[in-house]
């Protein structure tokens, strides 16, 4: 007779739970065993990325303080920099320079004789805007209808655009008559405006300009085109331009503001001077902030792998909790190379700065850079060519130590192969893990079906017990109880 067993009915055991417990016991050992394992690889691999990620930050701000672009930006500092400001280039001599300004360059301003307010220009006609001896490309009125001196310069201004010339109508209210007035963005000596045209456009004309400001037909020059007039250490030039690029080798000025003023004393002009000093300068406080943000680099870099090697104690007992790379060979590597070489007197140097020290950069007692910022400022004043041949260059600090530095980010170099390396592990806890839980769905399958097959035996055991019993007690004789 079949027996239906439901855990443990017949043994009254919980068969269940006695087999959950007995594969959690067999699971336990290698589960923890590669749950440890994984915690510490994942661990690792974070640590090694921040070790890089410190690394490249470093790299990166070695790179701009490389750069020999860096030590020769020359800065300009003016006096009073709203009468006249400069910048230079790489090629700018470091000097002091005495600037005046007579007068600015000025750009030509004229206006058509005067019209009444409604005159009215038959269409289709013509006329062409000259700067100097450059004629503009001729501007051509609407036909159909007549046009209003309104309509002609908004005809000027969409046609010349981008040219230089503006147009626009300026109103007398007194006569209630117009004029068209012409202005230029272009400055300089010969560049005065005029106009030409034909038939009705003629009374617009504005020939060249001959003696005095206004000219027998009504026609005004209000502002001539001239160059500015300054001297520079007393050598007197002119521009044709308010950016004035050609005077000082490297340096461009911009003029803003006369410095010599004119006034009137007894019925007398009388001029006062008073110049602009202007100092070109090598850019010392543009090195010494990519110096510092070097140091700066370097000391997160300490900072980064001392929390990465560091065992700490915590809770009452002191238990110590060690970080993710204690004890790396990979690093203590990695810091002594970069000692060293901080450490190491740059070859054939023989201008007073060998080392880090010379310049006011020491190591402090945990590891990290500490910078003497007067002896480095006075390093930079007295030796700034020496300073620029320490860092730069092929021989110079930062070439070397970047070529140290990039065995360990560069692709398929010493972090990137660990990396990878731990990652093969993860996978291999992975497929461990796997095979650890196909092997425990195995053993659970097997108990319960021993256990199964335990309860049915014990079941078909009381079931004989009691037929047997049961016959025993209806055989003849038997006295019941």
């Amino acid at each position: 007779m079949a027996v239906t067993t439901i855990n443990g009915f017949n043994s009254g055991l919980d068969i269940k739970g006695i087999v959950k417990a007995m594969v959690d016991a067999e699971r336990a050992p290698k589960a923890q065993q590669l749950s440890k394992l994984q915690t510490k690889t994942t661990a690792q691999i974070s640590g090694l990325g921040n070790l890089r990620s410190g690394i490249s930050n470093m790299q990166s701000v070695m790179k701009d303080l490389n750069s020999a672009k860096l030590f020769q930006a020359r800065t300009v500092t003016s006096s009073d920099a709203t009468q006249v400001s400069g910048k230079a280039d790489a090629t700018a001599t470091p000097g002091t320079y005495k600037i005046d300004v007579e007068r600015l360059a000025t750009a030509s301003t004229v206006a058509s004789a005067a019209i009444e307010k409604d005159s009215k220009f038959a269409g289709g006609g013509s006329l062409t805007i000259s700067v100097g001896d450059e004629a503009l490309k001729t501007v051509t009125l609407p036909s159909g209808k007549d046009l209003s001196l309104s309509e002609v310069s908004t005809a000027i201004n969409t046609q010349l655009k981008n040219q230089g010339i503006s147009a626009t109508v300026v109103t007398n209210p007194s006569d209630g008559k117009s004029r068209l007035m012409l202005t230029s963005s272009k400055t300089g000596g010969g560049n005065d405006i005029t106009l030409s045209a034909s038939g009705d456009l003629a009374k617009l004309e504005v020939p060249a300009q001959g003696g005095g400001s206004t000219t027998p037909d009504g026609v005004q020059y209000i502002s001539k085109a001239t160059n500015a007039k300054l001297s520079i250490n007393g050598l007197s030039i002119e521009s044709p331009s308010n950016s004035v690029s050609d005077a000082i080798e490297g340096v461009t000025l911009t003029l803003a503001a006369p410095t010599i003023t004119t006034s009137t004393v007894n019925g007398e002009a009388v001029s006062t001077s008073k110049p602009i000093t202007l100092t070109v300068a090598e850019d010392k406080a543009g090195v010494k902030g990519n110096i510092k943000k070097f140091v700066d680099a370097y000391n997160s870099l300490i900072t980064t792998t001392s929390s990465l090697t560091q065992v700490t104690k915590v809770g009452e007992d002191g238990a110590p909790i060690a970080a993710a790379l204690v004890g790396d060979a990979g690093v203590r590597q990695l810091l002594s190379t970069m000692r060293t070489e901080l450490g190491d007197p740059q070859p054939g140097a023989d201008s007073g700065i060998r080392i880090l020290a010379d310049m006011g950069i020491t190591t402090g007692k945990d590891g990290k850079l500490v910078i003497d910022d007067t002896k480095l400022t006075k390093t930079l004043d007295e030796n700034y060519e020496a300073v620029a041949g320490f860092f730069t260059g092929d021989d110079g600090l930062m070439s070397r130590l970047s070529a140290k530095l990039e065995v360990y980010t560069q692709t398929g170099g010493i972090l990137d192969s660990r990396i990878n390396g731990l990652n093969g592990t993860i996978k291999s806890i992975d497929k461990q893990t796997e095979t650890l839980s196909l092997r425990m769905d195995k053993l659970q399958a097997r108990l319960l079906a021993q256990f199964n097959a335990m309860d049915g035996l014990l079941g078909q055991m009381s079931s004989t017990s009691n037929a047997l019993a049961s016959a025993l007690s209806s055989l003849p004789g038997v006295v019941r109880s």
